[in-house]
């Protein structure tokens, strides 16, 4: 079989590009990669170091690979941040490998497959995308990630330490991969990045995300576009655009748009501009526009300072903005930025109670918000077999991994990663129960 790898990838959408590149590059190296740590002769762990739970995992699994005698890189997110440190402490993890270079993969794993325990944190460069990568998302779906790194400099944000600042890729080089994966039989293109509302702002000074969107529909084919992570201090001026454009290509209204908060003090110590009444203003501008529209969101508890009164802020705006989904995690203290001095600090136990107070409140409010959809019709990009005639798949309103599922009764087979007509029938809890039309 010649020389073979076990990838364990951590992390968001943007680390699994990452993975899936890291894999194409080893692939024309002559590695193969299989399907178990034990069948391999290197595992390279593709870390996440965004927040402390995610390097905790990272580190586990290298401790736990080479526990079980395989020779291990630790690349990724973690591996960028703290190479050197990590390569003094960690000695389970034979290379150390950054993720500014992914081209550099190769001599990486050669390194660890020969004994050679080393560093390679390679300097920027734009070897960073393949369009012949894995993929190694739901079926019919795939990852583009448009920008690198961040200029929005969030005070509680490791970001610009790991991945840097903001760097877009061209139009014409995102359009070709795009091009390429619908020939692969893709449907729905999800574009990512740290905040895809900045495209294009670091070579043009313009946000150049609707010039993307009018470029990719104009591409061949029936599919979809799926925006995630919309900073809400400057969302594009894309509403417009995706009320006149919804034919066979067709850009979902479904927006990812971090608030993290809505107390006001907050939001300005952590080094964002906006505030809960601009906050509902925008979704209220959302929603005029597109009636339809599914808002995720994403709130921080336990940032320093935070009090039982923001806690209250922040349910009244759960309670007025009613948002499709949110997700909640609590405050991470990371090094070198700027809250990490903050005072006071947020008990670790008062954060996570303020965060199922949270995510319990948005429970009902997901729930209520799914019940719109049934009795109505909706395309479903079918997603995994369950049984015979039972499939999982999703529609406009839920994204990959992180949203709930559409549960299709169907009196016919269906082909994983196509998208079937069907009938909304029930909602059960975050799921929607369809049957299936043609």
């Amino acid at each position: 079989m010649g020389k073979t790898y076990f990838l364990d990838p951590f992390g968001c959408a943007k680390n699994q590009v990452d993975a899936e590149t890291l894999m194409a590059y080893l692939n024309d190296a002559g590695w193969v990669s299989v399907f178990s740590p034990e069948e391999a002769d290197i595992v390279v762990v593709n870390s996440c170091g965004f927040i402390e739970t995610a390097k905790r995992e990272s580190i586990n699994a290298v401790l736990e690979h080479k526990k079980n005698g395989k020779r291990v890189v630790l690349a990724g997110c973690l591996a960028e941040r703290y190479a050197k440190d990590l390569f003094e402490s960690l000695i389970e993890a034979d290379v150390v490998f950054g993720n500014k270079d992914l081209s550099k993969i190769a001599p990486a794993a050669d390194a660890a497959l020969h004994g050679v325990r080393t560093q390679i944190v390679p300097l920027p460069s734009n070897g960073n995308t393949r369009k012949n990568r894995p993929l190694l998302s739901l079926p019919g779906s795939a990852y583009v990630k448009i920008t690198e790194g961040c200029n929005n400099r969030c005070s509680f944000c490791s970001i610009p330490f790991i991945r840097g600042g903001l760097k877009s890729r061209q139009i014409e080089d995102v359009v070709d991969e795009c091009q390429t994966l619908l020939d692969r039989g893709v449907r729905e293109l999800c574009l990512v990045g740290q905040d895809i509302a900045a495209f294009g702002m670091d070579f043009s000074g313009k946000q150049l995300l609707p010039a993307l969107l009018e470029a990719l529909l104009r591409l061949n084919g029936k599919f979809w576009v799926r925006l995630l992570y919309l900073h809400p201090d400057h969302f594009p001026p894309i509403l417009d655009f995706l009320k006149e454009n919804g034919g066979a290509a067709w850009v979902l209204p479904y927006f990812d748009i971090p608030f993290q908060h809505a107390s006001e003090s907050l939001l300005q110590k952590m080094s964002r501009k906006g505030c809960a009444e601009d906050y509902l203003t925008l979704l209220d501008r959302i929603r005029d526009v597109l009636p339809d529209a599914v808002i995720r969101s994403t709130f921080l508890l336990g940032f320093p300072g935070e009090t039982d009164t923001d806690v209250e802020t922040l349910l009244d705006f759960q309670e007025r903005a009613h948002l499709d989904w949110a997700g909640c995690f609590t405050y991470s203290r990371e090094e070198n930025t700027p809250a990490y001095a903050m005072k006071p600090r947020v008990p670790k136990h008062t954060a996570e109670r303020r965060k199922k107070l949270v995510e319990e409140k948005q429970t009902a409010i997901t729930e209520k918000q799914l019940e719109r959809f049934v009795g109505r019709e909706f395309d479903v990009l079918v997603d995994e077999e369950v049984d015979e005639e039972l499939y999982l798949g999703r529609m406009f309103a839920q994204a990959p991994e992180v949203d709930g599922s559409v549960v299709v009764h169907a009196n016919a087979t269906l082909k994983l990663g196509s998208v079937a007509r069907c009938k909304i029938i029930a909602r059960a809890g975050f799921d929607l129960t369809a049957e299936f039309i043609r």
